[in-house]
């Protein structure tokens, strides 16, 4: 009998979303039973400028207080990013709830692929092999001092979630090929979930967690481009589908964190050496990371409304989704 993981458990997922098309759109649909959300997700969109079906009213931004300056709004900014985070308060519209569904669907679809890869021991992280030396976090002053803050702001769990979310996206950069800035790609990844839940109503955490992170890089006088570009990477990796085109490191640190909570590009998973998944579970404990992360992620939903933890909670079945990743605790 071949020896497992103990670490590692790989399942077969069940069927956590619903889609359908109409009209040649996709749309993504409520689980089976909660007809009050399947009939908002089929109900007819909204033109732009009309209240959209998925917006509930935002607090006056003049109310808000948050640590750090502001990006400068611009209507083109994608969804996710910090400019869109800060002008709608990360907040979806039914038009944006549509858009997302798509990548979803494929995340799902990932996430089936790659956990029966690894049921039937076919992936190829079987095969692989990654240089250590390339998933070691920079040693630089200003990285370990970021250590120290996150640990300051997070629980034991959550700096262990960080420190995994920076090295499964650095092994990902290592598999295929992808240059990143490893100082950069560590701040983000010590600071993106340092504001959740969110305290303020009404308002996605990951501003909370940029603003922290800006606090941060401006006390060690980080250059403003250099603090965006981190900034950004925090308030995109929570948003489903991001890609090259964000940035290397906003790709790899969504990439990272999604596999360290879901499973999700969990075709990832299977290309990642079994050896290295191994020594980053053993290096950075889960301590019960599931339960306290799926509790956060709950509290998040109700705090933020049409948010992108409530899209995810209600058409990913969140919970259901972080109980099925191929992890122990």
């Amino acid at each position: 009998m071949e020896r497992r993981d103990p670490e590692t458990s790989p399942v077969l997922p069940l069927a956590s979303s619903l889609f359908t098309f109409r009209d040649g759109l996709l749309f993504a649909v409520a689980p089976i039973g909660d007809t009050e959300m399947l009939t908002r997700a089929l109900a007819p969109r909204r033109r732009l400028g009309d209240s959209p079906a998925c917006l509930s009213p935002l607090p006056d931004r003049d109310t808000i207080e948050l640590r750090g300056p502001m990006s400068q709004p611009r209507p083109t900014d994608p969804i996710g990013s910090i400019g869109w985070t800060e002008r709608t308060g990360g907040v979806l519209t039914a038009r944006e709830c549509l858009t997302l569904a798509r990548p979803l669907l494929r995340g799902e679809l990932s996430i089936l692929a790659g956990r029966l890869a690894m049921v039937l021991r076919m992936h190829s992280g079987r095969r692989s092999s990654i240089d250590p030396a390339s998933l070691v976090p920079p040693d630089s002053p200003l990285a370990r001092d970021a250590e120290v803050a996150a640990q300051d702001l997070l629980t034991p769990a959550l700096l262990n979630h960080s420190s995994r979310a920076y090295t499964w996206g650095a092994a990902i950069a290592a598999l295929h090929g992808i240059t990143f800035d490893r100082e950069l790609l560590y701040l983000a990844a010590m600071f993106h979930d340092t504001g959740i839940p969110s305290p303020v109503p009404d308002v996605d955490f990951t501003v909370r967690s940029a603003a922290l992170a800006r606090e941060f890089t401006d006390s060690h006088h980080v250059p403003a481009d250099i603090r965006e570009l981190v900034a950004n990477a925090i308030a995109m990796h929570h948003t489903p589908g991001v890609g090259l085109e964000s940035g290397a490191e906003a790709y790899l640190l969504s990439a990272g964190a999604a596999v360290d909570v879901f499973g999700l590009r969990s075709n990832e998973i299977p290309e990642i050496p079994d050896a290295v998944r191994q020594s980053v579970i053993q290096e950075y404990p889960r301590l019960g990371f599931k339960r306290e992360f799926a509790g956060l992620l709950r509290a998040e939903a109700k705090q933020v409304p049409r948010g992108r933890a409530w899209y995810l909670h209600r058409f990913a079945i969140s919970d259901l989704s972080i109980r099925l990743a191929p992890f122990r605790g």
